[in-house]
């Protein structure tokens, strides 16, 4: 389990998490075991501690 360190970043990764770049700039959050879109990210950069797709 991830767990928040208080130095701005996370110990360990999220798990049954992932994250990828979509077409128009934003990265998308999508829960690993089902498939389904959780978050897109609005405000630029990547989620903090979810594992990027290939």
């Amino acid at each position: 389990m991830a767990g928040n360190s208080g130095k701005n970043h996370r110990d360990g990764a999220v798990k049954s998490r992932t994250q990828f770049k979509a077409p128009n700039g934003n990265y998308v959050k999508r829960d690993a075991t089902t498939g389904r879109f959780m978050d897109q990210k609005t405000s630029g950069g990547k989620f903090k501690g979810v594992r990027k797709e290939k």
